[in-house]
C-alpha cells in the first residue's frame, strides 16, 4: 500500500478566511468577480461557477489578499450548513462564513475536496459557540489533521471519484436545459398563447382569435376552470413501521434539497406515516413555500413514499401530466401559492392543500394538451432516467470515497476493475 502521512490542514495549504465589503462601501460591489456565500454552493453539483453577488473593482482592489485561485477547497465554517464543501472554477472572493484552503502543489485539490467533504459530521462535533451558531475558526480549522498518499496517488483517486460526480454533474446540466425548455414551451403555449395552428402559424401573433374572460384575454374555445378539474390530491398513507424490513425510497424535503433523489430506508427507521407516492405524479410542498419544491415523479420504484410535507398532486388522465407539471412550476402558480400561506414564522409558513389544488387557471382544448404532451414527455422521461442514473452514481462514489481515501482500498485494483 502506498505510504500515508498525516498533515494539519494549515500545512496541505495556504488558508484564507473571507470577509464582506461593509455597508459603508457600496462602491465594492460589482460584477467583476463572484463573491461566494454558502447560499451559493450547488446541493447537486460539487463545483461553484458563480454566484449571486459580485465584487466591482474596488472589491477587487480592497480584498486583493481574500482573492482564491480556480480550484481552492471552500468549506463553510460557520452556521447550519457547517461543513459544506465545494472547488471553485473561477478565482472569486468568499464571506467570512468559509475558511478556504489554497493547496501547495504537493497536494490534488480534488482529493482535499473529496476528504474534507466526508468530515461534515467531524466539523460540527468539533464546533464551538453551541447549536444557534456553531463555528469553526481559522486557528482550529487550520489544526484539524488529515492522511494523504503521495500526489500522484491522490490524483488517481480524485480521477475515479471526480469521473462519477462529472457524470453527475453532466446529467444535472442536462436536466436543467430540459427543464427551462419544457418551461419555455409552456409559457409561449399556455401564457403568450402562441401555440401552433394547424397551418403551423403560431396562434395570437398570426391574428388568433381572442375573447375575455376573468382571467383577462384568452383564446376562442379555451375555458377558465380550477386545477380539481383536471387533477387531485391522493393522500394514501403508509405506515412503513409496519413492515420493518422493506427498503422504501423516501422522497422528503432534504432529499430534493440535496440532488432530487429520493434516500432509500428500511421501513424500521420511518417512524411516522407517509403517502404513497405514484406513477405521473407532482409533489408539492405545502412548507415554506417561497422555497418552491416542485418534484416530478414519472416511474416510481416500488415502496415508493413521501413526507406529507409534499402533496402528491395527480392528472386525472395521463396526458395531462406534462401541462400539470410545468404548471406547478410556472411563475404564476408558484406566486399564487406564496400568496396564501399561514403562519408567522418564515421557517414555518405552509399553505392549505385546498389552496395547491383550486387554483383558478385557464383550461386549453384536450387537442392542445395532446400536443404538448408529445412536444415534452420524452424530455420530462430523460430527466426522470438521468437522476434514477445519478442515484446509482451517487450510490457508488459514496461507497468507494471511504475506502479510496482511508487508504482501505488500493486505487490500482479500481482502476484495473475500470480498465
Amino acid at each position: 500500500m502506498t505510504n500515508w502521512q498525516e498533515y494539519k490542514l494549515g500545512e496541505i495549504g495556504v488558508v484564507i478566511t473571507g470577509n464582506t465589503p461593509s455597508k459603508k462601501n457600496p462602491e465594492q460591489w460589482g460584477d467583476n468577480i463572484p463573491f461566494v456565500t454558502p447560499t451559493d454552493f450547488d446541493a447537486y453539483n460539487k463545483n461553484i461557477w458563480g454566484s449571486i453577488r459580485y465584487l466591482s473593482e474596488e472589491g477587487i482592489s480592497a480584498f486583493q489578499k481574500k482573492i482564491l485561485p480556480t480550484d481552492s477547497v471552500i468549506v463553510t465554517c460557520i452556521g447550519s450548513q457547517m461543513g459544506k464543501v465545494a472547488l471553485n472554477k473561477k478565482g472569486c472572493v468568499t464571506n467570512q462564513q468559509i475558511n478556504s484552503i489554497i493547496p501547495h502543489k504537493e497536494f490534488n485539490s480534488d482529493f482535499i475536496y473529496y476528504v474534507i467533504s466526508s468530515m461534515q459530521d467531524y466539523l460540527r462535533n468539533l464546533a464551538t459557540g453551541g447549536s444557534t451558531m456553531p463555528i469553526v475558526n481559522k486557528s482550529t480549522f487550520e489544526d484539524i489533521t488529515i492522511k494523504a498518499p503521495d500526489y500522484e496517488t491522490q490524483t488517481a483517486i480524485a480521477e475515479i471519484l471526480s469521473s462519477l460526480d462529472d457524470k453527475i454533474e453532466l446529467n444535472n446540466n442536462i436536466n436543467q436545459e430540459l427543464e427551462n425548455l419544457a418551461q419555455t414551451l409552456f409559457k409561449q403555449w399556455f401564457i403568450d398563447f402562441e401555440f401552433p395552428k394547424e397551418n403551423g402559424e403560431l396562434y395570437k401573433s398570426s391574428g388568433g382569435e381572442m375573447v375575455d374572460s376573468e382571467l383577462g384575454e384568452i383564446p376562442k374555445g379555451w375555458n377558465v376552470g380550477n386545477l380539481n378539474q383536471i387533477a387531485e390530491l391522493l393522500k394514501k398513507n403508509k405506515k412503513p413501521f409496519e413492515n420493518p424490513d422493506t427498503i422504501y425510497h423516501h422522497y422528503s424535503l432534504p432529499e430534493f434539497d440535496s440532488g432530487k433523489m429520493p434516500s432509500m430506508e428500511l421501513g424500521e427507521k420511518i417512524l411516522s406515516s407517509k403517502y404513497q407516492v405514484l406513477k405521473h405524479s407532482i409533489l408539492v410542498s405545502k412548507l415554506n413555500p417561497r422555497i418552491p419544491r416542485i418534484w416530478t415523479i414519472i416511474k416510481p420504484n416500488d415502496n415508493s413514499i413521501c413526507s406529507t410535507e409534499f402533496q402528491v398532486l395527480k392528472p386525472l388522465e395521463d396526458v395531462y401530466f406534462p401541462f400539470v407539471n410545468c404548471l406547478c412550476s410556472s411563475d404564476g402558480y408558484i406566486n399564487s401559492i406564496q400568496s396564501k400561506v399561514t403562519g408567522t414564522s418564515s421557517s414555518h409558513q405552509r399553505v392549505n392543500p385546498k389552496d395547491i389544488i383550486n387554483y383558478e387557471m385557464v383550461l386549453p382544448p384536450l387537442s392542445i394538451v395532446n400536443q404538448f404532451y408529445d412536444s415534452v414527455y420524452d424530455s420530462l422521461n430523460l430527466i426522470d432516467d438521468n437522476r434514477k442514473e445519478n442515484q446509482e452514481l451517487t450510490n457508488l462514489r459514496d461507497t468507494l470515497l471511504p475506502k479510496l481515501i482511508s487508504g482501505e482500498l488500493d486505487v490500482a485494483e479500481v482502476m484495473a476493475e475500470k480498465v
